[in-house]
């Protein structure tokens, strides 16, 4: 609570003296807003007027308290400095600074202890507390100057890291509209551009085509056709960011999705299994509803687990994440396969899950293999393989 000396104001011996004209800050860019804390209203007047004579608004508070309520009043400008004093009564220096430091919106607000008590303890004390600065009450106007100019450009350097990452993170949110989240993800993670380049990884690959798109394509208005991909795309959307698949892409009616790529899952043909399932319920509705239109439109999905080498695919300002291997082209070819509402799995993912999921249908001679394979459908909710009853809707 000891008063200022005279000096520290570098002008006046008194509060009523006429004081010195104003000295220009170095760099306009340096100039802040600065609060002064202290409960000696002669010592806040002399910082209030060294700080305005070299270009800073000055805000007072009386103690800790009236520092806070001040700081935390939302009409009040933000503040880019504290001056605090230490002996004060209501709320002392050390109170108020740890009050500021366990304050989300405050921590960062650097606080400059301007005291009387030049007790090595105490200056310790409020450096440990996080002050990033402590000074005696007898300091030099230029000193001042200089630390408050320091602490302003320090704190607009956080300013600008906070705004940055404030960005970075809209950018991630954004980019994740665009991309899978996984693959949003891998691409702002430090490990991402490993994984990008390329790796092998055993993955659950599926394909899901339309059945009969090609005529209602025909048939159909152009508004008509657009609407339903935007409803079939957004009911399959919901369905595999639910599950956790990686979308690899949309291509008109045609999607395809991977497990256990980038993120790892042990369950991955499970997984895949059950996003089929769930969009052939799902589809049921949307199929009736377009029947009633005079629309067969219905969903035939393949799926094959095995080894790929998953990365970026594509050139220099267009790339998309995918993969290549056996398995990928073994679940395009059943799905082409699969009639309405079938799901037709591989040897390895039918190995891979829970045998009551699925049961054989036969071998099938796939286009692009040399020899004929066995075939596994999923089960339906109603027992049924097909999930239509032995409908059949061509492809396309």
């Amino acid at each position: 609570m000891s008063e200022l000396e005279p000096r520290l104001a570098g002008a006046t011996d008194t509060a009523t003296d006429k004081p010195s004209p104003p000295e220009a800050l170095d760099h306009d860019a340096l100039a802040g807003r600065v609060l002064v804390v202290d409960d000696t209203p002669f010592n806040r007047q002399l910082l209030h007027r060294l700080l305005d004579r070299i270009g800073h608004t000055t805000l007072e508070a009386g103690d800790g308290r009236a520092a806070l309520e001040l700081l935390r009043d939302p009409a009040t400008e933000p503040v880019d400095v504290i001056l605090l004093d230490i002996m004060m009564p209501v709320m002392d220096g050390y109170e108020t600074l740890a009050a500021l430091k366990s304050d989300e919106a405050l921590r960062d607000l650097p606080v400059i202890v301007i005291s009387g008590v030049d007790e090595l303890d105490s200056v310790v004390r409020c450096i440990e507390m996080g002050a990033a600065d402590y000074l005696p009450k007898t300091v030099d106007p230029a000193i001042l100057r200089a630390r408050i100019a320091a602490s302003l450009g320090q704190k607009r350097l956080r300013d600008q890291e906070r705004a940055l990452l404030g960005t970075i993170d809209r950018q991630r949110a954004q980019l994740a509209r665009f991309l899978s989240p996984q693959v949003a993800a891998l691409v702002s993670s430090p490990d991402g551009e490993a994984m990008l380049a390329g790796h092998r990884r055993e993955i659950t690959a599926m394909f899901c085509d339309l059945r009969n798109f090609t005529k209602f394509s025909e048939t159909a208005e152009p508004e008509e056709v657009l609407g339903f991909l935007r409803l079939y795309h957004a009911t399959l959307g919901e369905l595999i960011v639910a599950h956790e698949g990686t979308l690899e892409h949309f291509a008109g009616d045609g999607i395809m999705v991977f497990f256990n790529d980038p993120v790892l899952q042990e369950d991955h043909a499970q997984r895949a299994v059950q996003l089929a399932l769930d969009i052939r319920e799902r589809f049921k509705d949307i199929s009736a509803d377009w029947r009633r239109r005079g629309h067969v439109l219905e969903v035939g999905i393949g799926m094959a687990t095995g080894y790929a080498t998953m990365g970026r695919i594509g050139f220099e300002g267009r790339y998309d994440y995918g993969g290549v291997g056996n398995a990928i082209i073994l679940a395009s070819r059943l799905s082409g396969e699969a009639v309405a509402g079938e799901i037709l799995l591989a040897p390895r993912t039918y190995a891979a899950i829970d045998e009551a999921w699925a049961e054989p249908v036969g071998e099938r001679q796939l286009k692009g293999f040399s020899r004929p394979m066995p075939v596994y459908a999923a089960a339906s909710r109603d027992g049924d393989p097909a999930g239509t009853a032995g409908a059949t809707v061509p492809a396309g």
